[in-house]
């Protein structure tokens, strides 16, 4: 809590609180943020028989809360930008709860598409937010590892959906299961209010110049093709694998929810040992960063493919599929840190809500839709390998964006303080940290 000094945060000594709790929070938000849409897809098998829902309308329920998250992320990342990240952190959390409570008491799929689209309207610029904040509460040389945690809080979140979902609906029915994480995310969205901000940095550009600025760094536009072609992928998988395991396996949904939620929980630690490894090679060649997520992209096509293609079901695919997910995931984190890397500090949130906004317009929003379609047309199994091939061009945008990271990154210049400045509290904007270069 703040002192009356302005000088106290979470621990009541520096201003900030320690930077693991800061992260723990911002990562528990994240979990809830991707367990609220995952539930949903628990409660399909539900859907279908209370509704007669088709896939090709299933899919589209999952992937109307990411497009409207890319719809909204980047001007609510422009106020990000110059009002306050705690601030905005919380009401986004407050509006996606409440959203998430609606859809447990939708009357018809016409009402759960429109609560869908709150879920949507609350998260958008939560990753930016967070990212930003975190990318200044932690040193330079930790960033690949720190974002990677935060963003491995996602697929966290979907195991977290997808087995409390399968097990509430299973029990209490899928309007409970829609619904349950509403108070738990109301409380955290809340909790925010007690980290301090760092001071907001003054940019030459904000809105669309701002954009059109992120934009023009080479780095950002390869990274940003990279990570959307890779999380196609990944939504795909993550959003069908219970529905195949259903069908192909003969499973009843909990079940094929428990294992699907096995396989989402090695994307977690791909992400998170992937952070680590970039981190440790940047600290040896500086200009590494972008290695790994170009080995992810091969790895999860060598892996997945053959999963779906030629291996039958049963326990080697599951062992490909498991492997493959943990591919998937391994260029979230250094992905983020070469972005924030490139960026002028002053728009961070900005750079940040160009690369959510890609990964869920051109990736998350695709995946489940693309999917669904080709699995209606040609079977689902058939679908998720025409997917997984994705991962070859993925790589070769990596390889682009590792060709220009150097030029990029020095044309940055000095990066703000570690720490954010003691004072510089959540009330509104703080005095200027220098230009940030």
């Amino acid at each position: 809590m703040t002192r009356p000094d302005g000088t106290g945060g979470m621990d009541g000594t520096d201003g900030t609180g320690p930077p693991r709790a800061v992260l723990a929070l911002l990562c528990g938000l994240m979990l809830l943020d991707f367990a609220d849409r995952q539930v949903l897809v628990a409660a399909f098998p539900y859907l279908r028989q209370d509704w007669g829902l088709d896939d090709t309308v299933l899919g589209a329920l999952v992937s109307v809360v990411t497009l409207t998250v890319a719809v909204g992320a980047l001007p609510v990342a422009s106020l990000v930008d110059r009002w306050s990240r705690v601030r905005a952190i919380a009401v986004m959390g407050t509006v996606w709860s409440a959203a998430s409570a609606a859809s447990g008491l939708a009357a018809s799929p016409a009402a759960l598409f429109a609560a869908r689209i709150g879920v949507g309207a609350g998260e958008a610029g939560y990753g930016p937010a967070g990212g930003a904040l975190l990318a200044t509460l932690f040193p330079a040389r930790r960033r690949a590892a720190v974002l990677g945690a935060f963003q491995a809080a996602g697929p966290l979140g979907t195991v977290v959906g997808m087995a409390l979902g399968s097990a509430v609906a299973a029990v209490w029915g899928w309007r409970w299961a829609v619904g349950v994480l509403a108070v738990p995310g109301l409380l955290l969205a809340l909790a925010v209010l007690r980290v301090r901000d760092y001071p907001t940095v003054p940019a030459v550009a904000r809105g669309p110049r701002a954009v059109a600025g992120v934009l023009r760094t080479r780095t950002v536009v390869a990274t940003v093709a990279g990570m959307a072609l890779l999380l196609v992928i990944a939504s795909s998988l993550y959003t069908w694998l219970p529905t195949l395991l259903e069908r192909e396996l003969h499973l009843a949904p909990a079940r094929a929810g428990g294992l699907a939620a096995v396989v989402m929980l090695a994307g977690v630690v791909g992400t998170v040992v992937a952070g680590l490894l970039a981190d440790r090679s940047a600290r040896r060649d500086p200009h590494a960063r972008l290695r790994t997520p170009l080995l992810a992209g091969l790895a999860a096509s060598a892996l997945l493919v053959p999963a779906f293609a030629v291996v039958a079901a049963g326990p080697g695919q599951l062992v490909l599929v498991v492997l493959g997910s943990a591919a998937v995931t391994a260029a979230v984190g250094p992905a983020a840190a070469a972005v924030v890397d490139v960026t002028q500090p002053g728009v961070r949130a900005t750079a940040v809500s160009v690369l959510v906004v890609a990964q869920n317009l051109l990736g998350l929003a695709v995946g489940p839709v693309l999917t669904g379609a080709l699995a209606d047309a040609l079977g689902l199994g058939t679908a998720l390998a025409l997917v997984a091939g994705l991962g070859v061009a993925a790589a070769a945008a990596f390889a682009r964006a590792g060709r220009t990271y150097r030029d990029d990154r020095a044309a940055v210049g000095p990066d703000l303080p570690d720490r954010p400045v003691a004072g510089a509290g959540t009330a509104g904007p703080a005095e200027p940290a220098g230009s940030g270069g």
